[in-house]
């Protein structure tokens, strides 16, 4: 097998498993991904995970791969807070959501953690285009947030939410107050609500 005939048969997806190498070379060598992983040809993202080390170079890629190697997942929490602009602080972790258990992996482009929720918690999330025809799954500003809230509960005091530092001119003008309001209401989770309405009453919204 050629690497450079392997490469441009996949290097459009981004990122790509065995079992896609399989489906197009039946019977394929995987001594060979191993090889080109060593020379640095190959990223390894996890178990069977793999991406081209061209990849380095273009960090948007890592919320697409976060949703690429542990599906069901959605990228949430920090990662689209800041996504949105709406915490200040960088995030180095790509943060996401899955009903699969809670898992992390790290790998040469970064550290993915995966926080689980129940299935029926698996909404509000958006398809937003990326390169190449591809589409990412990133929470909505809300749901991030209250993604947030529940999976850390700990956010429970005023002191808590206001050492998020959330950005107050976009929760005036941008946040929906509405669909968060609608969404929370699906979670069924009182302390979740008591959450919402002092974060409401801490950000005078």
């Amino acid at each position: 097998m050629n690497y450079l005939e392997f490469k441009n048969k996949l290097f459009d997806l981004g990122c790509f498993n065995i079992h896609q190498v399989n489906v197009w070379k039946p019977g394929f060598d995987r001594n060979n991904i191993v090889r080109w992983t060593k020379k640095g040809y190959l990223i390894r993202l996890r178990q069977g995970y793999y991406a081209f080390s061209e990849y380095k170079s273009k960090p948007d890629f890592t919320l697409y791969f976060a949703n690429r190697i542990y599906r069901p997942s959605y990228v949430s929490l920090h990662s689209a807070l800041a996504f949105y602009g709406m915490i200040p602080e960088a995030v180095l972790q790509i943060t996401s959501v899955t009903s699969l258990k809670t898992a992390s992996f790290s790998n040469d482009l970064g550290d993915f953690s995966y926080k689980s929720v129940k299935a029926d918690l698996m909404f509000g999330y958006n398809l937003k285009p990326f390169a190449d025809g591809q589409t990412l799954q990133l929470a909505c500003p809300e749901k991030a947030l209250l993604d947030l809230l529940y999976l850390y509960p700990f956010y429970n005091t005023g002191q808590e939410l206001e050492d998020l530092r959330l950005d107050e001119e976009y929760l005036q003008n941008d946040l929906d107050l509405n669909l968060l309001q609608e969404y929370t209401s699906k979670f069924r989770n009182n302390a979740l609500e008591n959450r919402v309405q002092l974060l409401i009453k801490i950000y005078g919204l």
